[in-house]
Protein backbone atom coordinates (compact mmCIF):
# COMPACT_ATOMS: atom_id res chain seq x y z
CA UNK A 1 0.00 0.00 0.00
CA UNK A 2 1.18 3.34 -0.68
CA UNK A 3 -0.30 7.08 -0.48
CA UNK A 4 -3.84 7.74 0.76
CA UNK A 5 -4.17 3.76 0.88
CA UNK A 6 -1.38 3.46 3.70
CA UNK A 7 -2.50 6.51 5.29
CA UNK A 8 -6.02 5.14 5.88
CA UNK A 9 -5.39 1.95 6.80
CA UNK A 10 -2.76 3.45 9.45
CA UNK A 11 -5.50 6.26 10.75
CA UNK A 12 -8.12 2.75 10.96
CA UNK A 13 -4.98 1.13 13.24
CA UNK A 14 -4.65 3.65 15.48
CA UNK A 15 -8.67 4.83 15.71
CA UNK A 16 -9.71 0.62 16.35
CA UNK A 17 -6.09 -0.45 17.34
CA UNK A 18 -6.31 -2.99 15.00
CA UNK A 19 -5.24 -3.43 11.10
CA UNK A 20 -7.90 -3.22 8.71
CA UNK A 21 -8.86 -6.24 6.86
CA UNK A 22 -8.70 -4.38 3.27
CA UNK A 23 -9.61 -1.27 1.34
CA UNK A 24 -12.26 -0.69 -0.85
CA UNK A 25 -12.55 2.86 -3.05
CA UNK A 26 -16.22 3.75 -5.17
CA UNK A 27 -16.05 6.81 -7.60
CA UNK A 28 -18.32 10.03 -7.35
CA UNK A 29 -20.24 10.64 -10.85
CA UNK A 30 -20.69 12.96 -13.61
CA UNK A 31 -24.11 12.65 -14.94
CA UNK A 32 -23.10 13.23 -18.53
CA UNK A 33 -27.04 13.76 -19.44
CA UNK A 34 -30.04 12.54 -18.55
CA UNK A 35 -31.42 14.68 -15.02
CA UNK A 36 -34.42 13.14 -13.06
CA UNK A 37 -35.29 10.60 -15.65
CA UNK A 38 -33.52 7.76 -13.76
CA UNK A 39 -36.55 7.52 -10.57
CA UNK A 40 -39.04 7.92 -14.22
CA UNK A 41 -38.01 4.73 -15.08
CA UNK A 42 -36.23 6.55 -18.01
CA UNK A 43 -32.52 6.44 -19.20
CA UNK A 44 -29.41 8.51 -17.89
CA UNK A 45 -25.86 8.41 -19.29
CA UNK A 46 -23.18 9.11 -16.35
CA UNK A 47 -19.56 8.08 -15.84
CA UNK A 48 -17.51 7.49 -12.71
CA UNK A 49 -15.63 9.95 -12.32
CA UNK A 50 -11.31 9.75 -10.81
CA UNK A 51 -12.30 11.41 -7.38
CA UNK A 52 -13.31 8.61 -5.17
CA UNK A 53 -14.26 7.67 -1.69
CA UNK A 54 -12.32 5.00 0.59
CA UNK A 55 -13.19 3.07 3.07
CA UNK A 56 -10.95 0.68 4.93
CA UNK A 57 -12.85 -2.21 7.14
CA UNK A 58 -12.86 -5.00 9.34
CA UNK A 59 -15.60 -7.58 10.57
CA UNK A 60 -16.68 -7.73 13.76
CA UNK A 61 -17.40 -10.58 16.50
CA UNK A 62 -20.51 -9.00 17.53
CA UNK A 63 -23.18 -7.16 16.45
CA UNK A 64 -21.68 -3.28 16.66
CA UNK A 65 -20.81 -0.85 13.89
CA UNK A 66 -18.62 1.70 14.49
CA UNK A 67 -17.83 3.81 11.74
CA UNK A 68 -16.20 6.83 11.82
CA UNK A 69 -14.36 9.89 8.61
CA UNK A 70 -11.48 11.48 8.30
CA UNK A 71 -12.88 14.49 7.39
CA UNK A 72 -14.15 17.23 10.01
CA UNK A 73 -13.94 16.23 13.47
CA UNK A 74 -13.76 12.47 12.95
CA UNK A 75 -16.74 11.93 15.46
CA UNK A 76 -17.30 8.13 15.63
CA UNK A 77 -20.83 6.94 15.43
CA UNK A 78 -21.63 3.51 16.74
CA UNK A 79 -24.99 1.42 16.43
CA UNK A 80 -26.03 -1.96 16.75
CA UNK A 81 -27.36 -3.95 13.93
CA UNK A 82 -30.22 -5.45 15.83
CA UNK A 83 -31.86 -1.96 16.86
CA UNK A 84 -31.67 0.00 13.39
CA UNK A 85 -34.62 0.95 11.41
CA UNK A 86 -35.38 3.92 9.09
CA UNK A 87 -34.48 7.26 10.56
CA UNK A 88 -32.60 5.85 13.46
CA UNK A 89 -29.47 7.07 12.38
CA UNK A 90 -28.95 11.04 11.49
CA UNK A 91 -26.50 12.87 9.76
CA UNK A 92 -23.50 11.46 7.16
CA UNK A 93 -23.65 8.07 9.26
CA UNK A 94 -26.91 6.97 7.74
CA UNK A 95 -24.93 6.62 4.07
CA UNK A 96 -23.03 3.57 5.44
CA UNK A 97 -25.17 2.21 8.20
CA UNK A 98 -28.40 2.42 5.88
CA UNK A 99 -26.16 0.28 3.34
CA UNK A 100 -25.78 -2.43 6.21
CA UNK A 101 -29.35 -2.05 7.40
CA UNK A 102 -30.18 -2.78 3.69
CA UNK A 103 -27.95 -5.76 2.88
CA UNK A 104 -29.82 -7.50 6.20
CA UNK A 105 -33.38 -6.11 4.64
CA UNK A 106 -32.02 -8.28 1.45
CA UNK A 107 -31.81 -11.19 3.65
CA UNK A 108 -27.99 -11.14 4.83
CA UNK A 109 -26.84 -11.55 8.02
CA UNK A 110 -23.98 -9.40 8.91
CA UNK A 111 -21.82 -9.69 11.50
CA UNK A 112 -20.52 -5.99 13.02
CA UNK A 113 -17.92 -4.08 10.90
CA UNK A 114 -15.08 -1.48 12.13
CA UNK A 115 -15.05 1.37 9.03
CA UNK A 116 -13.26 4.49 8.81
CA UNK A 117 -14.29 6.73 5.46
CA UNK A 118 -11.77 9.03 3.41
CA UNK A 119 -13.05 10.73 0.28
CA UNK A 120 -12.14 13.25 -1.91
CA UNK A 121 -15.50 13.50 -3.78
CA UNK A 122 -16.68 16.94 -3.10
CA UNK A 123 -19.83 16.78 -0.97
CA UNK A 124 -23.22 19.20 -1.72
CA UNK A 125 -21.74 19.30 -5.32
CA UNK A 126 -23.84 17.16 -7.72
CA UNK A 127 -21.16 14.48 -7.76
CA UNK A 128 -23.05 11.87 -6.23
CA UNK A 129 -20.45 11.63 -3.03
CA UNK A 130 -23.39 10.04 -0.97
CA UNK A 131 -23.29 7.45 -3.33
CA UNK A 132 -19.79 6.83 -3.42
CA UNK A 133 -19.67 5.93 0.37
CA UNK A 134 -22.76 3.96 0.12
CA UNK A 135 -20.87 1.93 -2.80
CA UNK A 136 -17.88 1.74 -1.01
CA UNK A 137 -19.15 0.16 2.07
CA UNK A 138 -21.42 -1.90 -0.14
CA UNK A 139 -18.59 -3.57 -1.81
CA UNK A 140 -16.36 -3.66 1.10
CA UNK A 141 -19.60 -5.83 2.92
CA UNK A 142 -20.18 -7.54 0.07
CA UNK A 143 -16.73 -8.84 0.14
CA UNK A 144 -16.02 -9.45 3.61
CA UNK A 145 -19.19 -11.55 4.28
CA UNK A 146 -19.27 -13.41 0.56
CA UNK A 147 -22.57 -12.14 -0.10
CA UNK A 148 -21.86 -12.78 -4.15
CA UNK A 149 -24.64 -9.91 -4.86
CA UNK A 150 -23.79 -8.42 -8.53
CA UNK A 151 -23.21 -4.88 -9.11
CA UNK A 152 -27.20 -4.58 -10.02
CA UNK A 153 -27.64 -6.39 -6.71
CA UNK A 154 -25.69 -3.52 -5.11
CA UNK A 155 -27.18 -0.33 -6.74
CA UNK A 156 -29.85 -1.43 -5.57
CA UNK A 157 -29.11 -1.80 -1.69
CA UNK A 158 -27.61 1.36 -2.08
CA UNK A 159 -31.09 2.98 -3.31
CA UNK A 160 -32.58 1.68 -0.40
CA UNK A 161 -30.26 2.67 1.93
CA UNK A 162 -30.33 6.08 0.43
CA UNK A 163 -34.04 6.36 0.19
CA UNK A 164 -35.43 4.29 3.54
CA UNK A 165 -32.40 5.36 5.85
CA UNK A 166 -31.38 8.63 4.57
CA UNK A 167 -34.88 9.82 3.57
CA UNK A 168 -33.78 10.81 -0.18
CA UNK A 169 -36.22 9.54 -2.85
CA UNK A 170 -33.55 9.38 -5.10
CA UNK A 171 -33.14 6.72 -8.07
CA UNK A 172 -30.60 4.34 -9.01
CA UNK A 173 -28.68 5.83 -11.36
CA UNK A 174 -25.63 6.94 -8.87
CA UNK A 175 -24.97 3.54 -7.61
CA UNK A 176 -24.87 2.26 -11.00
CA UNK A 177 -22.27 4.86 -12.64
CA UNK A 178 -20.27 4.21 -9.10
CA UNK A 179 -20.18 0.37 -9.65
CA UNK A 180 -20.34 -0.08 -12.95
CA UNK A 181 -18.34 2.75 -14.53
CA UNK A 182 -14.89 1.77 -16.76
CA UNK A 183 -12.05 4.21 -17.38
CA UNK A 184 -12.68 5.99 -20.80
CA UNK A 185 -16.55 5.16 -21.05
CA UNK A 186 -19.63 6.30 -19.99
CA UNK A 187 -22.53 3.96 -18.72
CA UNK A 188 -25.82 3.71 -20.89
CA UNK A 189 -28.34 2.88 -18.04
CA UNK A 190 -32.07 1.54 -18.82
CA UNK A 191 -33.81 2.20 -15.77
CA UNK A 192 -36.66 0.25 -15.86
CA UNK A 193 -35.00 -2.90 -16.67
CA UNK A 194 -31.34 -1.83 -15.16
CA UNK A 195 -29.71 -3.13 -17.53
CA UNK A 196 -26.73 -1.14 -18.91
CA UNK A 197 -23.94 -0.73 -21.77
CA UNK A 198 -20.92 0.95 -21.88
CA UNK A 199 -20.33 4.18 -24.39
CA UNK A 200 -17.09 4.85 -25.42
CA UNK A 201 -16.41 8.39 -24.22
CA UNK A 202 -12.65 9.08 -25.40
CA UNK A 203 -12.39 12.70 -23.91
CA UNK A 204 -8.40 13.01 -24.20
CA UNK A 205 -8.32 11.30 -27.44
CA UNK A 206 -10.63 13.89 -28.81
CA UNK A 207 -8.24 16.76 -27.51
CA UNK A 208 -11.09 17.35 -24.80
CA UNK A 209 -11.71 18.21 -20.92
CA UNK A 210 -14.69 17.86 -19.36
CA UNK A 211 -14.63 20.61 -16.40
CA UNK A 212 -16.59 20.40 -13.60
CA UNK A 213 -17.55 23.59 -12.30
CA UNK A 214 -18.59 23.62 -8.69
CA UNK A 215 -20.96 26.61 -7.85
CA UNK A 216 -20.43 26.02 -4.00
CA UNK A 217 -23.97 25.97 -3.83
CA UNK A 218 -24.41 23.43 -1.54
CA UNK A 219 -28.03 21.04 -2.65
CA UNK A 220 -29.60 18.06 -0.44
CA UNK A 221 -32.04 15.39 -1.96
CA UNK A 222 -33.62 14.82 1.21
CA UNK A 223 -35.03 18.26 1.67
CA UNK A 224 -37.57 20.30 -0.57
CA UNK A 225 -37.16 20.57 -4.18
CA UNK A 226 -35.98 17.47 -5.73
CA UNK A 227 -39.04 15.40 -3.88
CA UNK A 228 -41.43 18.18 -4.69
CA UNK A 229 -40.59 17.27 -8.64
CA UNK A 230 -40.42 13.71 -8.02
CA UNK A 231 -43.85 14.20 -6.78
CA UNK A 232 -45.20 16.10 -10.06
CA UNK A 233 -43.61 13.45 -12.12
CA UNK A 234 -45.61 10.81 -10.31
CA UNK A 235 -48.87 13.51 -10.94
CA UNK A 236 -47.90 13.62 -14.42
CA UNK A 237 -47.80 9.82 -15.08
CA UNK A 238 -50.80 9.08 -13.06
CA UNK A 239 -53.35 11.89 -14.80
CA UNK A 240 -51.99 10.60 -18.36
CA UNK A 241 -52.58 6.96 -17.33
CA UNK A 242 -49.38 5.78 -17.90
CA UNK A 243 -46.76 3.39 -15.27
CA UNK A 244 -44.12 6.32 -15.34
CA UNK A 245 -43.47 9.04 -17.62
CA UNK A 246 -40.83 6.38 -19.12
CA UNK A 247 -43.95 5.75 -20.89
CA UNK A 248 -44.74 8.80 -23.23
CA UNK A 249 -42.93 10.16 -26.48
CA UNK A 250 -42.61 13.38 -27.48
CA UNK A 251 -45.73 12.89 -29.80
CA UNK A 252 -47.62 12.60 -26.42
CA UNK A 253 -47.34 16.03 -25.26
CA UNK A 254 -49.98 17.68 -27.44
CA UNK A 255 -52.42 15.34 -25.86
CA UNK A 256 -50.72 16.15 -22.79
CA UNK A 257 -51.36 19.87 -22.89
CA UNK A 258 -54.87 19.29 -22.59
CA UNK A 259 -55.10 17.11 -19.93
CA UNK A 260 -52.09 19.01 -17.08
CA UNK A 261 -52.42 22.05 -15.12
CA UNK A 262 -49.02 24.28 -17.14
CA UNK A 263 -47.13 23.37 -14.80
CA UNK A 264 -46.96 19.96 -14.89
CA UNK A 265 -46.95 19.49 -18.01
CA UNK A 266 -43.70 21.53 -17.83
CA UNK A 267 -42.44 19.35 -15.74
CA UNK A 268 -43.54 16.09 -17.76
CA UNK A 269 -42.09 17.93 -21.19
CA UNK A 270 -38.56 17.93 -19.58
CA UNK A 271 -38.55 14.20 -18.62
CA UNK A 272 -40.17 13.17 -22.23
CA UNK A 273 -37.67 15.15 -24.25
CA UNK A 274 -34.30 14.40 -22.05
CA UNK A 275 -35.06 10.92 -21.99
CA UNK A 276 -34.72 11.39 -26.36
CA UNK A 277 -31.50 13.13 -25.47
CA UNK A 278 -29.88 10.67 -23.99
CA UNK A 279 -30.63 8.16 -26.58
CA UNK A 280 -29.63 11.05 -29.17
CA UNK A 281 -26.24 11.61 -26.98
CA UNK A 282 -25.26 7.66 -27.25
CA UNK A 283 -26.03 7.95 -30.93
CA UNK A 284 -23.86 10.95 -31.52
CA UNK A 285 -21.05 9.55 -29.19
CA UNK A 286 -21.12 6.50 -31.89
CA UNK A 287 -21.21 7.97 -35.02
CA UNK A 288 -19.33 11.21 -34.09
CA UNK A 289 -17.09 11.15 -31.25
CA UNK A 290 -17.64 13.48 -28.19
CA UNK A 291 -17.31 17.07 -30.07
CA UNK A 292 -20.66 16.41 -31.58
CA UNK A 293 -23.00 16.49 -28.35
CA UNK A 294 -22.49 20.11 -27.19
CA UNK A 295 -25.60 21.02 -28.44
CA UNK A 296 -27.45 18.37 -26.46
CA UNK A 297 -25.82 19.10 -23.76
CA UNK A 298 -26.72 23.27 -23.83
CA UNK A 299 -30.34 22.04 -25.10
CA UNK A 300 -30.62 19.84 -21.97
CA UNK A 301 -29.45 22.80 -19.97
CA UNK A 302 -32.34 25.13 -20.78
CA UNK A 303 -34.84 22.32 -20.05
CA UNK A 304 -34.00 22.08 -16.75
CA UNK A 305 -33.72 26.06 -15.96
CA UNK A 306 -37.19 26.45 -18.00
CA UNK A 307 -39.48 23.65 -17.69
CA UNK A 308 -38.12 21.71 -14.67
CA UNK A 309 -36.55 25.03 -12.84
CA UNK A 310 -33.92 23.16 -11.29
CA UNK A 311 -31.15 25.43 -11.81
CA UNK A 312 -29.82 28.28 -10.09
CA UNK A 313 -28.47 32.07 -11.01
CA UNK A 314 -24.99 30.92 -10.23
CA UNK A 315 -25.46 27.58 -12.12
CA UNK A 316 -26.79 29.79 -15.34
CA UNK A 317 -24.04 32.06 -15.18
CA UNK A 318 -21.29 28.87 -15.21
CA UNK A 319 -23.09 27.68 -18.11
CA UNK A 320 -23.44 30.69 -20.35
CA UNK A 321 -20.08 32.05 -19.41
CA UNK A 322 -18.20 28.64 -20.66
CA UNK A 323 -19.99 28.29 -23.63
CA UNK A 324 -19.29 32.09 -24.34
CA UNK A 325 -15.73 31.71 -23.81
CA UNK A 326 -15.32 28.24 -25.95
CA UNK A 327 -16.80 25.30 -24.51
CA UNK A 328 -18.89 22.97 -26.83
CA UNK A 329 -21.70 22.84 -24.68
CA UNK A 330 -22.16 23.09 -20.99
CA UNK A 331 -25.08 21.98 -18.53
CA UNK A 332 -25.83 21.48 -15.21
CA UNK A 333 -25.17 18.27 -13.56
CA UNK A 334 -27.01 16.23 -10.85
CA UNK A 335 -30.37 16.66 -8.72
CA UNK A 336 -30.16 20.53 -9.33
CA UNK A 337 -30.92 24.04 -6.81
CA UNK A 338 -26.98 24.18 -6.57
CA UNK A 339 -24.16 21.77 -7.47
CA UNK A 340 -21.83 21.43 -10.26
CA UNK A 341 -22.48 22.24 -14.10
CA UNK A 342 -20.19 20.82 -16.58
CA UNK A 343 -18.41 22.17 -19.75
CA UNK A 344 -17.33 19.99 -22.60
CA UNK A 345 -14.23 22.14 -23.35
CA UNK A 346 -11.33 21.77 -25.68
CA UNK A 347 -7.87 21.05 -23.63
CA UNK A 348 -6.41 24.35 -25.18
CA UNK A 349 -9.42 26.59 -24.26
CA UNK A 350 -9.49 25.32 -20.20
CA UNK A 351 -7.69 28.25 -19.19
CA UNK A 352 -9.88 30.47 -21.02
CA UNK A 353 -12.81 29.22 -19.88
CA UNK A 354 -11.40 28.40 -16.52
CA UNK A 355 -10.63 32.71 -16.01
CA UNK A 356 -13.63 33.35 -17.25
CA UNK A 357 -16.12 31.51 -15.36
CA UNK A 358 -14.08 32.88 -12.20
CA UNK A 359 -13.97 36.47 -13.24
CA UNK A 360 -18.30 36.34 -13.84
CA UNK A 361 -18.63 35.05 -10.49
CA UNK A 362 -16.49 37.58 -8.49
CA UNK A 363 -18.37 40.32 -10.37
CA UNK A 364 -21.66 39.16 -9.91
CA UNK A 365 -20.82 38.83 -6.15
CA UNK A 366 -20.92 34.60 -6.03
CA UNK A 367 -18.36 32.66 -3.96
CA UNK A 368 -15.63 31.89 -5.52
CA UNK A 369 -16.23 28.81 -8.03
CA UNK A 370 -14.19 25.37 -7.91
CA UNK A 371 -13.24 24.11 -11.19
CA UNK A 372 -11.80 21.16 -12.13
CA UNK A 373 -11.53 18.09 -14.91
CA UNK A 374 -12.14 14.99 -14.61
CA UNK A 375 -12.05 11.82 -16.73
CA UNK A 376 -14.25 8.51 -16.81
CA UNK A 377 -12.73 6.17 -14.33
CA UNK A 378 -13.29 2.36 -12.82
CA UNK A 379 -15.92 1.61 -10.65
CA UNK A 380 -16.63 0.78 -6.94
CA UNK A 381 -13.26 -1.80 -6.32
CA UNK A 382 -11.13 -3.23 -3.80
CA UNK A 383 -7.83 -1.87 -4.09
CA UNK A 384 -6.02 -3.40 -1.22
Amino acid sequence: MTGPTQDLATAFAHRFGYEPAGIWSAPGRVNLIGEHTDYNSGFVLPFAINHSTLVAAATRQDRTVRVASTLGEGAEVQVDLDGLQPGSVDGWAAYPVGVLWALEQAGHQLPGFDLLIDSNVPVGAGLSSSAAIECAVAVAANDLVDAGLSASELALVGQRAENDMVGAPTGVMDQTASLRGRAGHAVFLDCRSLESELVPFPLQEEGLTLLVIDTRVSHSHSTGGYADRRKSCERGAELMGVASLRDLKIADLAAAAGILDEETLRRVRHIVTENERVQDTVKVLADKGPAAIGQLLDVSHSSMRDDFEISCAELDLAVDTARANGALGARMTGGGFGGSAIALTPTDDVDRVTTAVTEAFAAAGYLAPSIFAVLPDDGARRIA
